[in-house]
């Protein structure tokens, strides 16, 4: 999303002391440097970690790449693939070997699976169901879940009465929506909103999730596909229009890792991934997206910070 409001380091690192699990920072790297000679991933085979086009994601790759070079493995992150359709392709290409991703989209984009979960747990148990056919493993999930949300500027919703997704019906072609063009073509999107609420919009799709915000604020567009952890929303600017019939799912992180990888690597390299993703609350991952997005921090420094506050690097 859009970026400014540069605050700098001390900012950050002064949350990170007060609460060590909700510091906040964040980073992206393409390296293979490791600065760990020993440890339980000495010795152990390079694993090429990927992650999706948008920070949050880039975040989320640099926490893993940097726990698990702090104990040993020789990681490669490659950020910024692009869409879950393209980072599963390269997944199942061998062009990776793992990367982090939302149990919902695991389900409705990957599955195809359009059918509501129940809960947060019954998601995440089909998404694992579904990849162990495949040939992955998908690891524990976040505490924190992310989903898809369309948001409007304050003035507009109140002039057009809109508190839910459904409200959008009345206005037809006439509100136009922003967001990334695999949109289009995803029920946690154009499909789900004509299906189940009636809303047929005009669509603008944009190259990048980052330039939403900027749409909507210019006035290009009336609303736009966001994420609910997106620092942007704390401002008070926009009004989130409720999803009362779930199309966007429940989306929960999680590690899918391929079998062959986590062979390889063996049982600690599970075991770290793991304890990465049990620190990752709601406040930690809104603090690491601020830094990233707003303080534009690097995924990389921020990370590294994060981890070593407690204790994992």
């Amino acid at each position: 999303m859009v970026r400014n409001l540069r605050r700098g380091l001390p900012a950050i690192v002064a949350p990170l002391a007060v609460a060590v699990a909700l510091a906040a920072c964040g980073s992206s790297s393409s390296t293979t440097s490791n600065k760990a000679s020993t440890g339980s991933g000495s010795g152990k085979p390079a694993v090429v970690i990927g992650d999706k086009n948008f920070p949050e994601e880039n975040i989320l790759g640099a926490l893993y790449a940097t726990a698990l070079r702090a104990k040993g493995y020789k990681v490669t992150l490659k950020d910024n693939i692009g869409s879950s359709e393209l980072t599963y392709k390269a997944l199942n290409a061998g062009e990776i070997g793992m990367y982090p991703e939302y149990t919902g989209t695991i389900l409705s984009v990957l599955d195809n699976d359009t059918a509501n979960p129940p809960s947060a747990t019954a998601a995440y148990s089909e998404a694992k169901a579904f990849l162990a056919k495949h040939g992955y493993t998908l690891l524990a999930m976040t505490p924190f879940s992310d989903s898809d949300v369309v948001v409007t500027k304050v003035a507009y919703a109140k002039a057009h009465d809109l508190k839910s997704l459904g409200d959008l019906a009345k206005l037809g072609k006439s509100f136009v929506i922003a967001a990334e063009p695999e949109y289009a073509t995803r029920y946690s999107g154009l499909i789900g909103l004509k299906k189940e609420y009636g809303v047929v919009p005009t669509f603008k799709p944009l190259a990048s999730s980052s330039l939403v915000y900027q749409a909507i604020n210019s006035g290009q567009v009336n609303g736009g596909d966001v994420f609910t952890t997106d620092p942007q929303l704390k401002s008070g600017a926009y009004t989130p229009l409720a999803d009362p019939k779930g199309i966007f799912g429940y989306q929960n992180v999680a590690p899918i890792v391929s079998n062959k990888v986590l062979k390889a690597e063996g049982p600690q390299f599970a075991s770290i991934l793991n304890a990465v993703s049990a620190l990752l609350t709601l406040p930690a991952i809104q603090k690491m997206n601020a830094a990233v997005i707003l303080d534009k921090q690097t995924p990389a420094s921020v990370a590294q910070q994060f981890l070593k506050a407690n204790g994992l690097a």
